[in-house]
């Protein structure tokens, strides 16, 4: 959630005119990342909490392109903070991806 915090204060420093524009569509996919995990866990298993992880990855990598193009637009000068705080989630949801898969697989193991 600090990182959609982040995102909302990188966005407030856009030109007004993107306030509607790249901006929200930043916005609306950070936002996306930390829903779905959320939604994800609340689920009954792992198999449907590991579909809402890949959606939150994919929401992940929308951010970094448009945050990418709001570099490229001069909107976001310094991204060194933003480019490892999204290394960093992306390692995170891999590695509770894999162990999700690598613990049902073992359960899977188990019972035949």
């Amino acid at each position: 959630m600090a990182f959609v915090v982040n995102i909302y204060q990188l966005t407030s420093e856009f030109p007004q005119a993107e306030k509607y524009g790249l901006a929200s569509q930043i916005q609306r996919a950070a936002v996306s990342v930390p829903s779905n995990i959320a939604e994800g866990a609340a689920r009954k298993g792992s198999k449907e909490f590991v579909q809402f992880l890949y959606v939150a990855l994919g929401s992940l990598a929308e951010v970094e392109t448009q945050v990418e193009i709001a570099h490229k637009l001069g909107y976001a000068k310094n991204m060194d903070d933003l480019d490892n705080d999204l290394t960093n989630i992306r390692r995170m949801l891999l590695g509770l991806i894999n162990y999700l898969k690598n613990r049902d697989d073992g359960v899977a193991l188990r019972n035949k």
